[in-house]
């Protein structure tokens, strides 16, 4: 039977931070509302026959 030696770590785990800046978060964000949109337009198309019910 073997035994397993564990390994010292020399330097201490540290834990890897992902910095989101400012852009990255507004795309984001302008992606998922656009999604929104897209999918209400397809809602109200359903509903109504209209893509804008009341203009067109």
């Amino acid at each position: 039977m073997t035994k397993h030696l564990r390994l010292k770590q020399i330097y201490p785990s540290t834990k890897k931070v992902k910095v989101m800046n400012y852009w990255e978060y507004a795309e984001k964000l302008n992606g998922r509302l656009a999604m929104l949109g897209i999918i209400a337009a397809i809602g109200a198309y359903a509903t109504t026959g209209q893509i804008i019910p009341g203009v067109f």
